[in-house]
């Protein structure tokens, strides 16, 4: 019976030309030689005869005109030569024609288990979008290996608060594949949010035959604030005032990420009543947030009696009721 071409690729009488190139390379790493040139000579010639069964295959298949053949007269057409097949150069069967495997088995030289021809595997769909696979769109030269991308990296960090709110450099120690150490300074953008990737381009493995390097990926973390929290660009803090400042009113110095502000506390202020300073959270490139201050009233742990009675002679000035006549269910 004539070998199914599609059937030793494992894809159907329909597939694209992506598809059958997909399968030829998964197939072309799995039986290689050189994957097993630590079998026994019986395993390595079986993988040899398979490599060779879907190579030529996919030499069929890949190309336009001899598919065309193959589907309307099955393998035979391989045998039409006499007949003026166009593909047979000159009447020679394709299936008598002698092809030299000591290059696809071993590359320079001919020796068995080199990694040349393994690498020319890997290398044969590497290249993408460009004539022949090379920078600029220049044709590549037959045996050339074509270009090979280098692979991104990634790397986790983690910035003190206000550096993610006000910006500034992080470096970055990275270790190459010959054993370096490479030290690198990330630019950290103001406003950026825990979790979020920096992508600095060209910083990642390099490429291989000309091929481009990969990028370098940060992933940013970010640590706690004692006390201020973030809610997007806003910033949030708690206000501790005296009972006095409350009463009296007050003006009083609030440290910020963009320097210390005086803060103005109206007279009769109540705990968790906010104020809203405009401008003064995170500002990115685009937009800026607001700071929200909350006033907390705060009552000393220890207190003399002395200030104790002027405390409690304050009880008559606000009677039970009106303190909480807006309690209500």
């Amino acid at each position: 019976m004539a070998e199914d071409y599609y059937k030793a690729l494992g894809v159907s009488r329909n597939a694209s030309e992506e598809e059958i190139q997909k399968a030829y390379r998964k197939l072309a790493l799995k039986f290689h030689p050189d994957v097993h040139a630590n079998k026994t000579e019986k395993e390595k010639e079986e993988a040899k005869q398979k490599f060779q069964q879907i190579q030529h295959a996919y030499d069929v298949l890949n190309d336009a005109e001899k598919r065309k053949m193959y589907d309307q007269f099955g393998a035979n057409f391989e045998q039409m030569g006499a007949a003026g097949n166009p593909f047979q150069g000159g009447g020679t069967p394709f299936g008598q024609m002698d092809m030299d495997f000591s290059q696809i088995f071993g590359g320079a030289g001919g020796q068995q288990g080199s990694p040349a021809g393994f690498e020319e595997i890997l290398r044969q769909f590497s290249a993408g979008g460009q004539a022949g696979g090379q920078p600029g769109g220049r044709a590549r030269q037959r045996g050339e290996p074509r270009p090979v991308s280098g692979q991104n990296m990634e790397h986790a960090i983690t910035v003190p608060f206000h550096v993610a709110v006000l910006g500034g450099e992080h470096v970055v120690s990275l270790r190459k594949q010959d054993g370096t150490t490479d030290s690198i300074t990330v630019k950290i953008p103001a406003g950026i949010e825990s979790g979020k990737k920096i992508r600095l381009r060209g910083q990642g493995q390099p490429g291989a035959y000309g091929g481009s390097p990969g990028d370098l990926l940060i992933k940013v973390n970010v640590t706690k604030h004692p006390v201020y929290i973030r809610s997007g660009l806003n910033l949030n803090v708690e206000l501790p005032i005296t009972v006095v400042e409350a009463v009296d009113g007050a003006k009083i110095d609030l440290p910020t990420p963009h320097g210390t502000v005086t803060v103005t506390v109206p007279a009769g202020t109540s705990s968790g009543k906010t104020l809203r300073l405009k401008g003064m959270g995170i500002k990115t490139s685009r937009s800026s947030g607001d700071l929200l201050a909350e006033i907390q009233i705060h009552i000393p742990h220890q207190i003399s009696e002395s200030d104790r009675e002027k405390i409690n002679g304050l009880g008559s000035a606000w009677s039970e009721l009106s303190v909480r006549q807006e309690l209500k269910w």
